[in-house]
C-alpha cells in the first residue's frame, strides 16, 4: 500500500513544478488548486488505510473549503487588476 502514497506524492510534484516555473498568475492559481485537491485526496486515502475517520473529516474540509478560498482569492486578484 505504500506504493499508492509514493505515486500520489509523485503526482503532486507536477503542479508544484508548474507553479514554480510559470509567471502567469492564473496558471499559478490553477496549479495551487491542483495541489490542494491532490493533498486532500492523499489525506482521504491515508484515513481509509488507517481506519481513522477524523483524519478523513479534515481531508473533506480541505477539499471543500480550500478550493473555495482559492477561487475567492483569484476573483480578488482579477478585480484588483481591472482597476
Amino acid at each position: 500500500m505504500n506504493w499508492i502514497i509514493i505515486a500520489m506524492i509523485l503526482a503532486l510534484l507536477i503542479p508544484i513544478y508548474e507553479a514554480w516555473q510559470d509567471e502567469n498568475i492564473w496558471q499559478t492559481m490553477l496549479a495551487f488548486a491542483s495541489i490542494s485537491t491532490k493533498t486532500s485526496m492523499m489525506i482521504l486515502v491515508v484515513s481509509v488505510l488507517r481506519d481513522d475517520w477524523m483524519i478523513g473529516v479534515v481531508g473533506v474540509l480541505i477539499l471543500s473549503v480550500g478550493n473555495a478560498a482559492l477561487m475567492l482569492l483569484a476573483q480578488v486578484i482579477r478585480r484588483i487588476n481591472e482597476i
